[in-house]
């Protein structure tokens, strides 16, 4: 296999599988539902959490080899930040998606005011994330607006996801609504920009790199 082909397969392929995790996950509790309404989702749900955790698990091997051939197109230190945060991006996702499928393993016995707490826990998933996102997105902007190897629209799409990711930080402080730490900001607005900026850039550096042996 190529590296052409390498990274578009892996870039095509981790975004479709973390829509279908998703997708298949509908929508969790809200950050501001009762321990009680936790429990009874999760009892509800509990294979679809496992369905998730699993198409979660599966993009991840795509995901890091979008991030090396990324990293290697990319090249320098602006390379070396996209790693860095798609590193980060992996381990931060692991670990709330650790806590969804533990919670999901055993919901007839669950506490509900534990279960609303390591919910919680979860939820700062989306804040913390975005410490890490942009340093995938600056070198996107970089490579389009400055070096030009990326087209103009694609780094003014990297710059506007920059600048939501970092007005997005302030969801550490959210605790209802949209800003809320899990809320719509983190998971639908900052998430869909975020892997839609990867996705285009994955899809046309790939048509731009030399289709050598890996």
């Amino acid at each position: 296999m190529n590296r052409r082909t390498a990274l578009l397969i892996s870039t095509i392929g981790f975004c479709g599988l973390y829509l279908a995790a998703v997708v298949v996950l509908g929508t969790p509790p809200g950050i501001n539902d009762q321990g009680a309404d936790v429990v009874k989702w999760l009892q509800q749900h509990h294979d679809a959490v496992r369905w998730s955790t699993w198409l979660t698990v599966l993009s991840t091997p795509l995901f890091a080899s979008h991030a090396i051939l990324m990293r290697d197109w990319i090249a320098g230190t602006a390379g070396r930040f996209y790693l860095l945060g798609c590193t980060a991006v992996i381990i931060l996702t692991s670990l709330s998606s650790w806590v969804m499928i533990g919670l999901a393993r055993r919901p007839e016995s669950l506490d509900p005011a534990i279960a609303r707490t390591l919910l919680d826990v979860s939820a700062y998933w989306g804040p913390t994330l975005t410490a890490f996102t942009v340093l995938t997105l600056g070198p996107i902007a970089w490579v389009s607006l400055l070096d030009h190897r990326l087209p103009r629209w694609v780094g003014i799409l990297a710059t506007i996801a920059f600048a939501e990711q970092v007005i997005e930080t302030i969801t550490v402080f959210g605790t209802t609504g949209f800003f809320a730490a899990g809320g719509p900001m983190n998971t639908m607005l900052g998430a869909g920009l975020t892997v839609l900026t990867w996705l285009v850039a994955g899809v046309i550096a790939a048509r731009r790199t030399d289709p050598v042996d890996l």
